[in-house]
Order: C-alpha cells, then sequence, then structure tokens
C-alpha cells in the first residue's frame, strides 16, 4: 500500500474512533499540531503590552488583566496564541482574576472597592466589595462560592454569585497573598510568614502553620494535593488537606511567581528568567524552557493549553 494512502486511511479511522479534543487523534490534533500539554515545550507568542499579573480560564477563553494605577487593561484569547487587547470598566490597581459559575470575577488592588465581572472577559461590568484595610490581593471560587483576601489584615470576602459580597476574617493580620480552593477547602497563604488558613465555605477560617516562613507565592491544587512555591528560594510545599505541609525542594533557586495545574502536571515559572519547572506529583519537578527571558508572571491552564504571561512586555507564551 502507498505510504501517503496508508497514512491518511490511519488518521481516518483514529478519528472516526475519538472525537475529542483532549486524547485520541481528532482533526483539530492533526490540524493544527496540538495535543493536552504536558508543560515540557513551550512557543512564544505575543500578548499586548502591559502589567500582566494574573490569568484565568473559562467560557472557551482565556482573560488576562493587568496591574498599574488607573490601568483599564485586559486580554482575551481563545486558543492561548492570538490575544485581543480589552477594556476593563474603569481604571484601577486590578490585582487578581477567577472564574466560576460562567462568570469571571476580577478584584482591584491598593485600597480599592472596586471588582468587575463579565461572562465573556470582553464586556465587564463594575461590581463593589467591602472596603479593605489595604488591598485585596487574590481571589478564587470553589463549591459555589468567590472567595478574595486582603493582602494586609484579617479581612477576607466571599459571595455566591460574583456581584453581592459579605466581609469575613480572618484568624490573624498578616500579609495575606494567594489563595486557591480544593479538596472541599479555601487554602489561603501569607507572604513572608508560616501561616495559612483554611475554610470549607469562605465564611469560618482556621489558622495552619506552613513549614517555614519564607516569601510563600502562588498556591494551587490537582490530583489531590495542594502545592506552593516561594519567591526567591527553591523551596516548595505539599498538603493533602491544606492543613498538614511538607517542605519540597525545587531544582532551581529563583523567583517562583506562580503554579497552576492542568493534565496531570502542575507547571510552575520563573520571573526574569526563561524557567519553568513540571511535575506529576507536586513532588519530583523537572526543569523546562520558556522561549525568551522575560518576568514571566503568572501561568493557567484551560482546553489542553498551558500559557503564561510577563509583566511590563508583550511577551507571552503556550504550551504546547
Amino acid at each position: 500500500m502507498d505510504g501517503k494512502v496508508y497514512t491518511t486511511t490511519l488518521i481516518t479511522k483514529l478519528i472516526s474512533r475519538d472525537q475529542s479534543s483532549h486524547c485520541g487523534a481528532n482533526l483539530l490534533s492533526f490540524s493544527n499540531s496540538r495535543f493536552a500539554s504536558d508543560g515540557s515545550l513551550w512557543t512564544s507568542r505575543t500578548i499586548p503590552t502591559g502589567n500582566w499579573v494574573s490569568i484565568a480560564y473559562g467560557n472557551g477563553v482565556f482573560v488576562a488583566i493587568a496591574d498599574g494605577v488607573g490601568n483599564t487593561m485586559a486580554a482575551t484569547s481563545t486558543d492561548g496564541i492570538n490575544w485581543t487587547q480589552r477594556t476593563m470598566p474603569v481604571g484601577a490597581w486590578w490585582i487578581s482574576v477567577t472564574f466560576g459559575k460562567g462568570l469571571f470575577v476580577a478584584v482591584a488592588s491598593s485600597n480599592s472597592t472596586i471588582a468587575a465581572t463579565s461572562t465573556d472577559g470582553i464586556n465587564w461590568t463594575q461590581r463593589t466589595l467591602p472596603s479593605p484595610t489595604t488591598g485585596w490581593q487574590s481571589v478564587t471560587f470553589g463549591n459555589g462560592v468567590f472567595v478574595a483576601i486582603d493582602i494586609a489584615s484579617t479581612r477576607a470576602a466571599s459571595s455566591t454569585d460574583g456581584i453581592n459580597w459579605t466581609l469575613r476574617t480572618l484568624p490573624v493580620s498578616s500579609t495575606w497573598w494567594s489563595v486557591s480552593y480544593g479538596n472541599g477547602l479555601f487554602v489561603a497563604i501569607t507572604f513572608g510568614d508560616s501561616i495559612a488558613a483554611t475554610s470549607p465555605d469562605g465564611i469560618i477560617w482556621t489558622q495552619r502553620t506552613l513549614p517555614s516562613a519564607i516569601n510563600w507565592q502562588s498556591i494551587t491544587f490537582g490530583n489531590g494535593m495542594f502545592v506552593i512555591v516561594a519567591d526567591n528560594s527553591n523551596t516548595s510545599a505539599t498538603s493533602t488537606d491544606g492543613i498538614t505541609w511538607t517542605q519540597r525542594t525545587l531544582p532551581l533557586n529563583r523567583y517562583w511567581y506562580s503554579v497552576t495545574y492542568g493534565n496531570g502536571v502542575f507547571v510552575a515559572i520563573a520571573y526574569n528568567s526563561s524557567i519553568a519547572i513540571t511535575s506529576n506529583d507536586g513532588i519530583n519537578w523537572t526543569e523546562r524552557t520558556l522561549p525568551n527571558v522575560a518576568d514571566w508572571y503568572t501561568v493557567a491552564y484551560g482546553d489542553g493549553v498551558f500559557v503564561a504571561v510577563s509583566y511590563g512586555s508583550s511577551s507571552a507564551a503556550s504550551s504546547p
């Protein structure tokens, strides 16, 4: 049989057996040469120049937001490759975005009560958070609830619709930095301290202890495991329940700014470098290479693709 004919026949058979976009062989995979990523290979992309600080995926689109005094910049991408600049409803120091219940929710820092919601990442509506002491720092979604934490106080906030928010109380005042949800629990971590907090509902919080008082930067959950990484360190930590933590060692001492999970893989990126790392279990990590040196700031996963964006530039990257 002619080789070309055989290959075409084989592809056709595979397509007919599996129409999924995540496994097997399908028309989308062959036409775009794209399979669900393991975070090992990265391609340089371009995003409108901005101070990109947070990215989320939902409703078939990646949404990135940028910080800066009076900033109105956002950007969207349906594939993690091609980006379009968008406009937030008001100028603010946008700091964190998440997705849940069909809604993107973004919060602003710098002693602001400003938030915003959008179903598509394009059209945004301004919302109002309770007054923070210093500024809202991180927002996440889980179990039907949006949760935001204040950077330097005992204040948190929760919302079931992303629109109406209720002030909550964290167990102690500290530099609360990042919050995530998994395994039926919200987990918030602090920067420069060994303090963490957990909550099953975003309302009642309990103080927990991290393995060391270092600059914990980012937290994620996947495959039954919470994973946190630290800034200017080779230290990470893991926990199956958000309560008991084990300190781990990363391959390199870097400014690890963001960690995420998708397709069975944890991926972390380093600021002011061309370095990423991947892990199947959150414990053992492999060094990877990003397309160029940049201030890589945040990474997210959606629809088979990891996407990383940088601070203060137009550098973005996708895998695959």
